[in-house]
């Protein structure tokens, strides 16, 4: 039997396999679990203000006021549940001190990011409410201005020495996959042309 097909599978295994272990080495150690992944510490110089856990109660409202200071730039703003769990959800409203809506927002994953274009400096009031069945615990974070922030043109910035590495792990997942596809094809072809020869003696 001819030993393509097994060749190209098993190098297409070991494309996934070192794809698997380069996204692993990117992800930090003490990151078990969504409860454990702290966005505003992985993008930190990313974002203007960070502000601390906000602790609310089911059916409760938290509010939270940010000050831009830039014009015709996009707000790049976030809240993650710090101890998420499945049935968490957030209800958030944000307008300004003249009481111009900016729109309702509903959060049902850990993580909620969104962008407002704010056309000069004003202050943006959020009031977060809890719609969920038990506790929460948040953070919210700001960010003016974000393509142009230190994460991004820094390449030594926690963003780009884990984001490289996991789009490095992408690419070498999907070439591993499409290899290894080929390899089971190319193994069924030879069989099948193994069979035909029998037949035909």
């Amino acid at each position: 039997m001819k030993k393509r097909g097994p060749i190209i599978a098993i190098s297409g295994i070991v494309l996934v396999i070192i794809s698997l272990s380069i996204a692993a080495s990117a992800i930090p150690t003490n990151v078990t679990g969504p409860g454990d992944f702290f966005v505003s510490s992985l993008f930190e110089e990313m974002f203007d203000e960070i502000s601390n856990e906000i602790h609310i109660m089911p059916q409760d409202s938290a509010h939270f006021s940010y000050t831009t200071y830039s014009s015709d730039v996009p707000i790049l703003w976030g809240i993650q549940i710090i101890d998420y769990q499945a049935g968490d959800e957030l209800s958030i409203t944000i307008s300004n001190i003249f009481g111009d809506d900016y729109g309702t927002f509903i959060q049902n994953e850990p993580i909620l990011f969104e962008v407002l274009q704010i056309s000069q400096s004003d202050t943006l009031n959020l009031e977060i409410e809890n719609l969920g069945a038990r506790d929460v615990t948040i953070i919210t974070m700001f960010s003016e201005d974000p393509e142009n922030s230190e994460s991004f043109t820094n390449p030594d910035s926690p963003v780009m020495s884990m984001v490289v590495p996991l789009m490095v792990s992408g690419i070498l997942l999907v070439l591993g996959i499409t290899v290894s596809i080929i390899g089971v094809i190319v193994v069924l072809v030879d069989l099948k042309n193994k069979y035909d020869n029998k037949r035909n003696y």
